[in-house]
């Protein structure tokens, strides 16, 4: 179990995140995460939980979320952890082990990184430290200045130590990385100097003076228009450092290193702390560590994703299993064990066990052979070493997907280590749990037998219990400075019995899973392994197959790691079909793998291959989450969510997002932003070969599931518009329908959701549910008319055709509609019109008499791009009345917006005046664009009728209204107008 406040506040287990309710009960937890182990009255939690003045209940209210909040905590055994939420007084404390908190995590990680003298081992320590952030700290909670306050404090952090980051890249002269990692941070806080400063520096000294100075002069002028300040000295000394101008101001530095050490506290007043629990383990949690209490700078700030660069140096690793491997640096969970050089010079002895009676002790070395033709993945076995250097009994969990090359990795480095001979003198154990495998996994006395024997224990000593074996392994271990090697790992239970005494001993295991039980409760630090880049890629196909046939064809190259989604096993079997056709091209071999009924045959070689490493993930998943991969194969997108994957399998979202966790701790699916998952192309290939038959209802649910969607954010996007189309007759019931509660996270779902859209229309299509392909379509139109200019065209097409054979005349003239307006857009008047001059009339044949109005406004707008002005009045004024006699204010406010454009345009401002101000009156002030193109088009018009004063004051307006909703279009043309207006008015 893992607290998490560095995103959205969540409980998390081996199960995925608990159900914590409503935003309050967030926020509760929250704030006692904020103080841990310490006692928070409850008056602090009410002023946090209601931001206004608290209702006279507050306290009852108060104390049902906590109940609340103790019983989840104990119905998945919270105190097997050391955590418990305890009662005070008037005050309550949640105490737990603060290594269970990502925050604590963070801060230790950064100022270990404070304190380390080399600038390669500090980019380890803070990229490590900055992966734990998931978005905004304390997501999901209520507002209120506490929390707000807190957030604040934990973001100034992450920036700092992003700055940190920047400049130990500097230090490496690694300033492309530099500029990389800011990026993002500089463009999310424009008017934060520092960070703007130290990307000028990273981008000139990386060879790139024009981007420099382009980020340096677009600041001062963002300065200016909205501080009305020059640059500061920070900002002005890069200036001239990439000038080679001469300055008396020094280069920027990060504030990274003088940022204090601690965690954001919500309030100010006394603190009171209670001892945390102690861990089911045993292991002492006695409170020490660095000072929890002291504040931190704020400074204008906001969200920014931020982008990490790639290790400086990765590599493959390849023989001996389908596993091979590459990931990000490993975390330092316990931050208080000081920085150790991985190869000292003077290694500490073992204490020397004198036995008399027995021979010698053997120097046992179980390792398989080293693997042959491993290369690369320094920044990966920098991290090893960097884990499993110290002398508290480092545990190190090596963690992905099949085939990425864990087993690879992990006997390299103990045959490397090994042969030092400093770090662990005295032997090296190796086991293959076979937890994915063919084969049955070996029981825990033969495991432990087989390490007794090795430690020189004769075969009559050993115990007969499990129980008594372990003492003695432990026991043993306990005198010895060992690597205990544990591949292939299934469960955490299957490891614990295994882990070896004392403090002098390191354990590496490798696992497909994650086995989050084991970093609980042991400590293991995960070091994630992801497929390869490119550039390994090569250098693993050169090793096979020569560097003169591999650099000869670099396209061909990086095309073949992407089809094998960088997987060392896919590129192992591709080198080695290569191998056998020595005439044959890369590009060629590219050419066959992408095809996708091929590609996974073309990867499985004799008795190996990626299939059979999928089916042996696969087979130990739980039953949802098998039933949820074999329905992957069926999805339209290229990821989902959990409403997506509850539509596919006929379940709850909660059930969907548990076997979603489940796939995504058996790294089939990859974590991204929202809770989306994302399946790469070889596991979402293997998924459709286990796709049931037939796959018409998990399709047809997909399908409904989309439909309420996106009609419930259309809704949401645009309130004042009415439904496009009525959901079909015989739709499926939902068991759940997303809510969207603004405009802006309806837009953000149809963006997020826009190739499974697609994909859904298309599919549709191909299943012959047409009345489904149209309306999915159609309910579109709020991204399509953001994105005019995104090749909307086939799938329009497609929208009319399904119309077509339905034979719904609505569907078709509004398909015709939209279809005609993306091809004026285009600039393809002709074929829009073809379109246009049928819609109005398909309109009429339905008796849908907004969508008549809506379709003589489209066909004006086109006719008077071709100059057919007179006509193009005539379809406006028709629009304007058919719009009154449906009674619908927002269509008729548009028909006159146009209208009031086309009388400006042909001369009739007197007539384009008194429409826009109809317009205008009816429409609200939640429409911030419609009503500043109004405002614009009064402006103009009065203008035009020698009224320049009062053309200024509404410009005026539409400007100020443009600029606060952030309408860069409305505002160029507030703009435009304003410049026209005569200078001595």
């Amino acid at each position: 179990m893992e607290f998490r406040i560095l995103g959205t506040v969540a409980v998390v287990t081996e199960t995925g995140e608990l159900p914590l309710g409503p935003a309050k009960r967030s926020g509760l937890l929250a704030m006692l995460l904020l103080r841990p182990n310490s006692v928070v009255r409850v008056e602090q939690l009410i002023a946090a939980l209601w931001e206004d003045e608290p209702p006279l209940h507050a306290k009852a209210v108060l104390q049902s979320h906590v109940s609340r909040l103790r019983a989840l905590l104990t119905a998945h055994d919270a105190e097997m952890y050391g955590i418990r939420l305890t009662t005070q007084g008037s005050a309550y404390a949640l105490q737990l082990p603060e290594t269970l908190l990502d925050a604590h995590r963070f801060e230790e990680l950064v100022a270990l990184a404070r304190l380390q003298h080399r600038p390669a081992d500090t980019v380890q320590m803070l990229r490590e430290a900055l992966s734990l952030w998931q978005g905004p700290a304390l997501t999901g909670t209520v507002r209120s200045a506490p929390l707000e306050a807190a957030a604040l404090a934990l973001e100034e952090l992450r920036i700092a130590s992003v700055e940190g980051l920047s400049e130990a890249y500097g230090q490496l002269g690694e300033h492309a990385r530099a500029a990389a990692v800011l990026r993002p941070e500089a463009v999310a806080h424009p008017l934060r100097e520092s960070l703007a400063a130290a990307l000028v520096l990273a981008l000139g000294r990386s060879g790139r003076q024009s981007d420099a100075l382009d980020h340096y002069h677009r600041t001062r002028r963002l300065l200016a228009d909205e501080l009305g300040v020059d640059p500061g000295p920070v900002l002005a000394a890069a200036y001239r450092t990439i000038l080679g101008t001469p300055s008396a101001q020094a280069p920027p530095q990060a504030a990274f290193a003088s940022l204090p050490r601690a965690r954001a506290k919500p309030s100010a007043g006394p603190v009171e702390t209670v001892p945390p629990s102690r861990p089911a383990s045993g292991e002492p949690a006695d409170g020490t560590g660095p000072d929890p209490s002291p504040s931190l700078p704020l400074s204008p700030s906001g969200s920014a994703s931020l982008e990490a660069a790639t290790p400086p140096d990765t590599g493959t690793g390849i023989q001996g299993s389908p596993d091979s491997a590459s990931g990000p640096e490993p975390r330092n969970d316990t931050g208080s064990r000081p920085a150790v050089d991985p190869y000292p010079e003077h290694p500490a002895a073992p204490t020397p066990v004198h036995t008399p009676a027995e021979p010698p002790t053997p120097t046992p070395n179980l390792l398989p052979r080293l693997p042959r033709g491993f290369s690369g993945r320094g920044a990966e076995l920098g991290a090893l070493d960097q884990v499993l250097s110290g002398d508290d009994a480092p545990v190190c969990l090596l963690a992905g997907p099949a085939g990425v090359g864990k087993t690879a990795l992990a006997v390299h480095w103990a045959h490397r280590r090994h042969a030092r001979h400093d770090r662990f003198p005295d032997g090296v154990l190796f086991a293959d749990l076979r937890g994915f495998s063919d084969t049955p996994a070996p029981e825990t006395p033969t495991v432990l037998r087989e390490f007794l024997l090795a430690l020189g224990v004769p075969a009559r000593r050993i115990p007969e219990t499990t129980a008594a074996m372990g003492a003695l392994y432990r026991s043993l271990a306990a005198r010895r400075r060992l690597l205990v090697v544990l591949d292939n790992a299934r469960t955490s239970a299957q490891v614990r019995p295994l882990l070896p005494g004392g403090d002098h001993c390191a354990t590496l295991i490798t696992s497909r899973d994650r086995l989050g039980g084991l970093v609980a409760s042991d400590a293991a630090t995960p070091v994630p392994l992801n497929p390869l880049p490119p550039g390994d890629a090569a250098g693993l196909l050169a090793a096979v197959l020569g560097d003169e046939r591999v650099s000869a064809e670099p396209a061909a190259v990086e095309r073949l790691a992407g089809l094998c989604d960088g997987l060392p096993l896919a590129l192992r079997i591709t080198a080695a079909r290569l191998a056998e056709r020595p005439d044959g091209t890369l590009a060629a071999m590219a050419g066959e793998l992408a095809d996708e009924q091929r590609r996974l045959s073309l990867l499985d070689i004799e008795d190996t291959g990626v299939s059979a490493a999928l089916r042996l993930t696969v087979r130990h998943l739980p039953a949802p989450a098998a039933e949820l991969f074999g329905l992957i194969g069926l999805h339209t997108g290229s990821d989902l969510d959990r409403f997506t994957a509850a539509a596919l399998t006929g379940t709850t979202p909660d059930e969907a997002d548990t076997a979603l966790g489940r796939l995504a701790a058996a790294h089939l699916v990859a974590e991204s932003a929202g809770g989306r998952r994302t399946p790469h192309d070889l596991v979402r290939l293997y998924a459709r070969t286990l796709t049931p038959e037939p796959a018409a209802e998990p399709l047809g649910r997909l399908l409904d599931h989309y439909l309420r969607t996106a009609l419930a954010a259309a809704a949401a996007a645009h309130p004042e518009s009415r439904p496009c189309c009525a959901l079909p007759a015989d739709i499926r019931p939902a068991v759940a329908v997303r809510e969207f509660p603004d405009r802006s996270a309806a837009l953000d779902w149809f963006e997020a959701e826009r190739s499974g859209l697609e994909g859904a229309v298309a599919a549709a299509a191909g299943a012959q549910l047409h009345d489904r392909a149209w309306r999915i379509a159609l309910l579109l139109w709020p991204v399509i008319l953001l994105r005019v200019g995104d090749g909307w065209v086939p799938l329009l097409e497609q929208c009319l055709a399904s119309a077509e054979h339905e034979d719904d005349p609505d569907a078709q003239s509004r398909a015709r509609a939209l279809l005609g307006w993306i091809l004026h857009e285009e600039g393809r008047d002709d074929e829009a019109l073809v379109h246009l001059e049928q819609a109005p009339g398909l309109a009429a044949r339905a008796g849908d008499v907004t969508s008549e109005a809506i379709a003589c406004v489209n066909l004006a707008v086109a006719l008077n791009g071709t100059g057919a002005h007179d006509r193009a009045g005539l379809l406006l004024s028709r629009a304007v009345t058919l719009a009154v006699q449906a009674q619908h204010p927002p269509t008729e406010a548009l028909a006159l917006h146009h209208l009031a454009r086309h009388c400006l345009d042909t001369g009739a401002h007197e007539a384009a005046l008194s429409h826009a101000v109809r317009a205008l009156d009816m429409t609200s002030s939640d429409e911030a664009a419609r009503r500043v193109l109004l405002q614009t088009a009064c402006g103009e018009a009065l203008s035009a009728l020698g009224r320049p004063d009062d053309a200024a004051d509404l410009l005026g307006q539409a400007l100020r209204t443009a600029e606060s909703a952030g309408f860069e279009d409305g505002v160029a043309a507030a703009r435009k107008a304003l410049d026209g207006l005569p200078a001595d008015r």
